[in-house]
């Protein structure tokens, strides 16, 4: 290992010490869209900063005993919908995690003044080119089970971007190293959590 290196890690360590105190007990809650790297990034962000990972479809379809295309299927939207806002309810209350989200989570009320209480929501915003490349590798996204795949994805982008600009932070997702994206996150997250530097105005 080079001195560089070495040099590099060691800030690495210390802008994630000092972001995981300044979250305090608060969560970081990833949304944004299918394929915007929710999950991907989620795991990353949450090694470095030594704090457990949460996928909220993964933990859905443990509580339900089926996959979500299954609950889809078998109880609808709706139903899906609700057990979504309970699971994300309880994992931000049980301490600070990294928590991915699924697509639709924060069109919810509710979850969004849940995330407000325990958590900090941080926008993974990505363009519709992007998304498509991504979400054509997986065959299991309920919603695109359409004859159009791209117009229902850009229709949902125009329903959701307006409340997810409601987040709390917003990066831009986009096609580079996933670790260059966890570095932005938390920078972002640091600049938005800092306290405000004396004479700076309020």
């Amino acid at each position: 290992m080079t001195a560089e290196t070495m040099t590099a890690e060691i800030e690495q360590d210390e802008r994630a010490s000092a972001l995981r105190e300044l979250l305090g007990t608060r969560s970081i809650v990833l949304v944004g869209m299918m394929g915007a790297g929710k999950s991907s990034v989620g795991k990353r962000l949450a090694r470095r900063l030594a704090l457990p990972f949460a996928d909220a479809d993964t933990e859905i379809e443990q509580a339900a005993g089926m996959t979500i295309p299954e609950i889809f299927e078998h109880h609808g939207e709706p139903a899906f919908r609700d057990g979504e806002k309970k699971v994300i309810a309880r994992l931000i209350e049980s301490g600070p995690m990294v928590l991915a989200t699924g697509g639709g989570a924060f069109m919810s009320e509710d979850t969004r003044s849940a995330v407000a209480r325990h958590g900090v929501a941080v926008w993974l915003k990505a363009e519709l080119d992007v998304l498509l490349r991504r979400v054509r590798r997986r065959d299991d996204r309920p919603l695109l089970k359409t004859a159009d795949p791209e117009a229902t994805l850009a229709r949902l982008i125009d329903q959701r971007y307006p409340v997810y600009a409601l987040a709390d932070v917003t990066v831009t997702s986009r096609d580079v190293p996933q670790e260059t994206m966890v570095d932005e996150v938390i920078e972002a997250l640091a600049c938005h959590l800092a306290p405000p530097r004396s004479g700076d105005e309020t």
